[in-house]
């Protein structure tokens, strides 16, 4: 199936003033074709995130904290790619807002484990069903299997090695 995208236009499409257009196109490189399908995906998300009064890296961080939970602030950082100071930064804010909180790890005293609220969760599945809708909307033109197929493709991209890169 070609994309209506490609369909329009291509790197070197030229406008009616003659001059060339960069877009993205069937035969562009993967990781250009990756790169523009995620600012799509985070400017629709974050629109939708903003809609309940959060930022996208707080929808993140609540996100992983409800899918993995018991991560120290160490393991959830890197989990998300977050150095410490960003990771504090953004747990103090969701901590004072009341979307999450922190205790110490049974573990080691030392540590601490931030865990959402109640609150936090309402928000969090919130924000999770507009999303939802923003990725039905963005994959209207594939059926169940292919849109099942590309989630594939996307976990064989990413593998399972650690990636020091934020995905903030």
């Amino acid at each position: 199936m070609r994309s209506q995208v490609a369909a329009r236009e291509s790197p070197t499409d030229a406008t009616e003033s003659g001059t060339a257009t960069l877009g993205p196109s069937a035969d562009s490189e993967i990781t250009w074709l990756l790169h523009r399908a995620a600012q799509r995906m985070r400017n629709a998300t974050g629109d939708e995130a903003e809609r309940h009064g959060l930022q996208l890296r707080d929808y993140i961080v609540l996100s992983a904290l409800h899918k993995t939970p018991n991560l120290t602030q160490v393991e959830l950082g890197k989990a998300l790619g977050l150095d410490k100071t960003t990771l504090m930064s953004q747990l103090d804010r969701l901590e004072e807002a009341g979307l999450v909180i922190r205790r110490s790890d049974p573990r080691d005293r030392r540590a601490r484990i931030p865990a959402i609220t109640r609150r936090g969760n309402t928000l969090r599945a919130k924000v999770a069903s507009s999303c939802a809708s923003v990725e039905t909307a963005a994959l209207r033109n594939f059926d169940a299997a292919q849109a099942q197929v590309f989630r594939q493709m996307l976990l064989e991209i990413i593998g399972d090695s650690e990636d020091p890169g934020s995905c903030l």
